[in-house]
């Protein structure tokens, strides 16, 4: 959709309201409006649907969503921001509700009033693991969210897509597909923000899966947790701690010297089911 009146470019916006990206908060501006457009095309058609975003920033991602037809949903903290979001609000009549707050602290079900949502971001990266993960684990499955396209450093984008037996497999990895779908839909050069981040840049795409039957996610977490959470120790000794599980891995032909980059995604949610 157009936007009532046109937009100046993003970046003369940003120099005009004297915005620079705050290194605290784990900011990198994306300009490129055509990249973005492709990045809000990741989840498919979002003309008339609700999407959660996280940290917009100066608004480049939530302009190419509301371009896309998307209502959008932002949280954003830094106060520096929200005058430019304002400006997008009122450019995007009743598309746009934006938030002062921090997005670790609001309930996403409960902002979007229960409906199915898309969550679509440009993640900072001081918590963008942290949203990933609380977005993975809830209770109820499938979850309200139909859909999450994130960006991350690639390194993590490639721990979240991992297959066993590398060395980027771990938790991450388990928790994002042991009931889900992940993949790299795009790469992005560091080029690409302002200012240029360190290192490379992904975007993940993941969506929700058939649960396996008999698997409590707050077991299997603790499982994972534990078992990675001491990568260079035999499985006998890092899941030591959780009640039954050197027992259920002798009982279910899982070497308790494996060490637990070795155990598949199949694997850890037979172990999580033996210990229901």
């Amino acid at each position: 959709m157009e936007p009532k009146e046109p937009l100046p470019p993003l970046r003369e916006t940003v120099r005009a309201h004297g915005l620079t990206a705050s290194k605290a908060l784990g900011q990198n501006f994306l300009f490129d409006e055509q990249l973005l457009d492709r990045i809000a095309a990741i989840p498919g058609d979002l003309h008339g649907a609700t999407v959660f975003e996280v940290g917009p920033g100066p608004g480049g991602l939530t302009r190419a969503l509301l371009r896309a037809g998307a209502k959008v949903i932002a949280v954003e903290r830094d106060d520096r921001c929200l005058p430019l979001l304002g400006e997008l609000s009122d450019a995007f009549p009743d598309q746009l509700t934006v938030i002062a707050d921090d997005a670790m602290a609001v309930d996403v079900d409960t902002l979007t009033g229960g409906a199915p949502y898309h969550i679509v971001a440009n993640l900072p990266y001081n918590v963008g693991t942290a949203l990933f993960t609380r977005w993975l684990e809830p209770a109820a499955w499938p979850p309200r969210w139909l859909s999450l396209t994130l960006m991350f450093q690639q390194e993590v984008a490639e721990r979240i897509v991992a297959p066993v037996d590398t060395s980027a497999y771990g938790r991450l990895a388990v928790l994002a597909q042991w009931r889900s779908q992940a993949r790299i839909a795009m790469k992005v050069h560091r080029s690409a923000f302002t200012p240029p981040p360190k290192v490379m840049s992904a975007i993940v795409h993941v969506t929700p899966a058939r649960q396996p039957e008999g698997v409590d996610p707050r077991t299997l977490s603790r499982l994972t947790e534990k078992g990675f959470g001491q990568r260079r120790k035999m499985l006998r000794q890092s899941l030591k701690t959780v009640a039954g599980a050197v027992d259920a891995l002798e009982r279910l032909g899982i070497d308790p010297m494996r060490r637990a980059e070795t155990v598949s995604v199949a694997d850890w949610i037979r172990l999580a089911q033996a210990l229901r």
